[in-house]
């Protein structure tokens, strides 16, 4: 992931290959905002922070199925 993650700027994972099939995040400082990477002007789901990080525990530690 971009090392500038925290900000205006949007990231995605350095694992994405390319195809353009991609989510991208922002962390702003109470709350993380995902959209879609083919449609940058669309609407962006916005969850707390607490939320992403319980999401992101229960993917590392594959709890989600």
């Amino acid at each position: 992931m971009s090392r500038e993650a925290h900000g205006e700027k949007w990231f995605k994972s350095s694992y994405s290959n390319g195809n353009g099939n991609c989510v991208e995040v922002r962390i702003a400082s109470a709350a993380v905002a995902m959209r879609d990477s083919k449609v940058t002007q669309g609407p962006a789901v916005m969850v707390a922070g607490a939320t992403w990080s319980s999401f992101l525990g229960a993917v590392k530690s594959r709890h989600l199925r």
